[in-house]
């Protein structure tokens, strides 16, 4: 029941637009007839007639509103014509059309037609009716209101689809933002775990070989377990993010913390080092972690597929870029290295995000595997924010 009395009260608080139009329609023809009843015999049935000219019209305003001015203009210069506007204090009719006019008409139109609306009252008011210019005034007045309403209808609707546009825009921005740190921490927990396992099972692999060896075999677990411990501080780190625990508790990882990524790839039975040439600078904290995790990655990538047995890990650092080369004696990649691979894909969204290269391709005499990143110092984003990595 209560359903069913919302439903009603819903349709008469907010009728069909056509319900509306019909009922605009039908109260300006019954104001037209009802109140000229003295003009009724000089005018005769044609009073009837225009003024269902000027009036029902009215019916398909909205769709056709240049138009039913027209119409209801003609009425009521028809009503001034017969002398039964004499009788009638306002045209109803012709003030609706000038509102809908003003309201949904295009800027082009809506000028024309207020200039045929003034030539047709000045023809009824000083001509037909035989009124003076004070009179014109009066006349002019109502019309004036009509269309200054129908203008403040017009900028509110525009105004409010002004603002759903944007607010459109807002959130498609705010999904895409989403959707790029999804991605972005994504990359940075691949980088974590993939590292941070492959050290870890290699570490595993090692220590049960060593069994003979307790003191080899104690510092494969030890180092199995600093690696896993370090993971699930980086891990937590991240997740915290996602999960809203407020910032880091930890800093990023940079261009500084290099030297303890060579370690870890030590006990691993890789001949690790690293090579710094030029001089070192300060670099955006962004910049500083995206260089970090595509050394870690291809070291990474060295651990697990490579099968060799030293890596280099080299910075230089040019005038207006970082070289990053990262060079094995493994088996080298394969024909589709370059497009293979969560971790490589990820490499590269990182570099070309500073408008950076990545290259990856055999080592020298083809022997081997080589990533090269090349990093613009003064490219995108790297202008603010700057501290040393």
């Amino acid at each position: 029941m209560a359903d069913r009395f919302a439903v009603v009260w819903q349709r008469l608080t907010a009728p069909p637009a056509v319900a509306v139009d019909v009922g605009i329609a039908l109260v300006c023809y019954l104001a037209t007839v009802a109140l000229p009843v003295k003009a009724a015999p000089m005018a005769g049935s044609s009073l009837f007639v225009l003024a269902a000219l000027a009036s029902v019209p009215l019916v398909w305003r909205r769709r056709y509103p240049v138009a039913v001015a027209a119409a209801v203009g003609a009425g009521t210069v028809g009503l001034a014509a017969t002398g039964a506007q004499n009788f009638i204090p306002l045209p109803y009719g012709q003030l609706v059309a000038t509102y809908t006019v003003a309201a949904l008409a295009p800027p082009l139109w809506r000028l024309v037609t207020m200039l045929c609306t003034g030539a047709g009252v000045v023809v009824a008011v000083t001509v037909l009716l035989g009124q003076g210019p004070s009179t014109l005034g009066t006349a002019v007045l109502p019309f004036v209101v009509a269309y200054a309403m129908g203008t403040g209808v017009r900028a509110r609707r525009d105004r409010i689809a002004m603002l759903e546009e944007r607010a459109g825009r807002l959130v498609e921005e705010r999904e895409a933002a989403a959707v790029r740190e999804r991605e972005r921490m994504a990359r940075e927990i691949h980088d974590i775990v993939a590292h941070s396992v492959s050290l870890m099972v290699v570490q595993a692999e090692s220590g049960a070989v060593l069994a003979a060896d307790q003191d080899k075999a104690q510092a494969a677990f030890d180092t199995i377990s600093a690696t896993g411990r370090e993971a699930v501080t980086h891990l937590d780190r991240a997740l915290g993010v996602l999960r809203g625990d407020g910032p880091p508790r930890h800093p990023l990882p940079g261009l500084a913390d290099l030297p303890g990524l060579v370690e870890q790839a030590r006990p691993a039975g890789l001949d690790a080092d690293l090579v710094v040439r030029g001089e070192p600078r300060p670099v955006p904290p962004d910049l500083a972690v995206a260089a970090y995790r595509v050394a870690q990655e291809a070291l990474t990538n060295t651990i697990k597929h490579a099968g060799a047995r030293r890596v280099t890990i080299s910075l230089d650092w040019q005038e207006t870029r970082l070289r990053i080369d990262i060079v094995d004696d493994g088996r080298g990649p394969s024909p589709d290295a370059a497009v293979a691979g969560r971790g490589l894909v990820g490499m590269q969204e990182r570099v070309r995000a500073f408008g950076g290269t990545l290259d990856i391709a055999a080592g020298e005499g083809g022997v081997g595997f080589r990533v090269t990143a090349t990093l613009p110092l003064d490219g995108p984003g790297n202008d603010a924010g700057v501290s040393r990595g």
